[in-house]
């Protein structure tokens, strides 16, 4: 059954069947196959649908389009260009920045690509950036939406593993700015190389007037992760939080959202929650279907015998991932790996926690590498720039992602110290 069942899937997967149609339509011959009643496929859709941290996604992803709606991306890019513009390659580095920030709230590496390049993208090609590099690095620059908390994916994997989703959180806050960093490091010595960005510094405003106009949008990350660490609502609470701060900022004070807004912005929040959800319900079925077959304990039993020690198997399992990121999108990914994958990592001695924040940022590559990255495509409908004219300038962004990436792999502490300081 389980043969079968991956097998359909992959044939789906090359007649270019969306994925989560590929898992359902797998998940019902393996349904067929093991001669089970059909009810068996609405009370495993229920259950998997049936887990509160899961609220938490249509509520981030409502946030970070309102947040785009609401001008609040605008005065983070301002106050971004005010700390690192007057650098040489600033304003490359003002993108990293901005969706480190915006990230913080939206949860989301496709809503920070749409809010933020709209804006960076086309202001780095008029100081003289390639559009290619501009369109790869906000791409790349967006994967942050997925690591640094909150992150749909890291809700997915909480979900799917019964792994705090605090924890996992805070987790990924470390990681985050280790990419970040690594990131602004590559565009600056790249901008230094070529002789580019040298009047990133024109139009910036000073450092003061910068924060006063972007106070508020700052004051929103502070408010979700302060609250979330400090007790005062969970990050399921925090998600609707979230939203009534971009929605009361978004009308009453910046005054760019009309009631007559929401609509389109209700109605792209919609359409993100159900792809997502559709994947979740399918998977669940799926999951189900597998571990009835006893593929989880096959499946330890066979990486037991194929990896000696923890560190090869966190090698193995990341080339693994890459690869499977390529092809799979990684909310589908999280969902059906993450269960068969976690059990045999603690067997290895590998922490849940840095096992999904490695999991996590690895399949976060998938959204930035050919032929399914989402956030390749984003960028390029936003800058106009070609698909295949983006992968020669991507290929040192994602170079630097998996250097992070290894390092957060061999050095758990970069992700379970804050962990520790603030859950042991």
């Amino acid at each position: 059954m389980s043969q079968l069942m991956i097998l359909t899937m992959l044939i789906f997967f090359g007649l270019t069947v969306p994925v989560a149609v590929s898992i359902g339509l797998a998940a019902m011959s393996g349904v067929a196959a093991a001669n089970l009643p059909w009810l068996v496929v609405a009370q495993q859709i229920y259950a998997a649908l049936d887990k509160y941290p899961l609220v938490a996604i249509p509520f981030f992803i409502l946030a970070g389009n309102l947040m785009e709606a609401g001008g609040i991306s605008e005065r983070l890019v301002e106050f971004a260009k005010s700390l690192v513009g007057g650098v040489q390659g600033g304003l490359a580095m003002a993108c990293v920045i901005t969706c480190m920030i915006f990230a913080a709230v939206a949860g989301s590496s496709v809503a920070t690509t749409f809010a933020v390049g709209a804006i960076l993208i086309p202001a780095m090609v008029r100081h003289g950036y390639p559009a290619p590099f501009a369109a790869s690095l906000q791409a790349t620059a967006a994967e942050l939406g997925v690591i640094i908390p909150p992150s749909v994916p890291m809700i997915l994997f909480a979900v799917s593993t019964d792994t705090s989703t605090g924890e996992l959180f805070i987790a990924g806050v470390l990681p985050g700015l280790l990419i970040a960093a690594a990131l602004m490091a590559y565009v600056w010595l790249y901008a230094r190389r070529n002789r580019l960005g040298l009047q990133d510094g024109d139009g910036r405003l000073p450092l003061w007037p910068a924060l006063r106009r972007a106070w508020l949008a700052l004051l929103m990350p502070v408010i979700i992760l302060g609250g979330i660490y400090g007790g005062v609502f969970t990050p399921t609470e925090a998600s609707v939080v979230a939203v009534v701060y971009a929605l009361v900022v978004g009308m009453l004070v910046y005054r760019r959202i009309r009631l007559a807004d929401l609509s389109a912005t209700l109605h792209r929040s919609v359409i993100g929650t159900a792809s997502i959800m559709f994947i979740i319900a399918n998977a669940g079925v799926f999951g189900f279907l597998l571990n009835r077959a006893g593929v989880p304990d096959a499946l330890g039993q066979w990486l037991g015998q194929l990896f000696s020690d923890k560190y090869t198997f966190l090698l193995g399992v990341n080339a693994a991932l890459f690869l499977i990121g390529m092809v799979i999108e990684t909310s589908a990914s999280i969902v059906v790996l993450a269960p068969l994958l976690l059990p045999v990592a603690v067997a290895f001695g590998v922490d849940p926690v840095h096992f999904g924040v490695i999991m996590v940022i690895n399949l976060a590559l998938g959204m930035i590498t050919p032929p399914f990255g989402v956030n390749l495509f984003a960028a390029s409908s936003i800058s106009g720039v070609p698909l295949e004219r983006m992968v020669r300038p991507l290929l040192p962004f994602v170079t630097t992602v998996i250097g992070c990436l290894l390092v957060v792999t061999y050095v758990p502490q970069i992700s379970l110290l804050l962990r520790d300081l603030v859950y042991r």
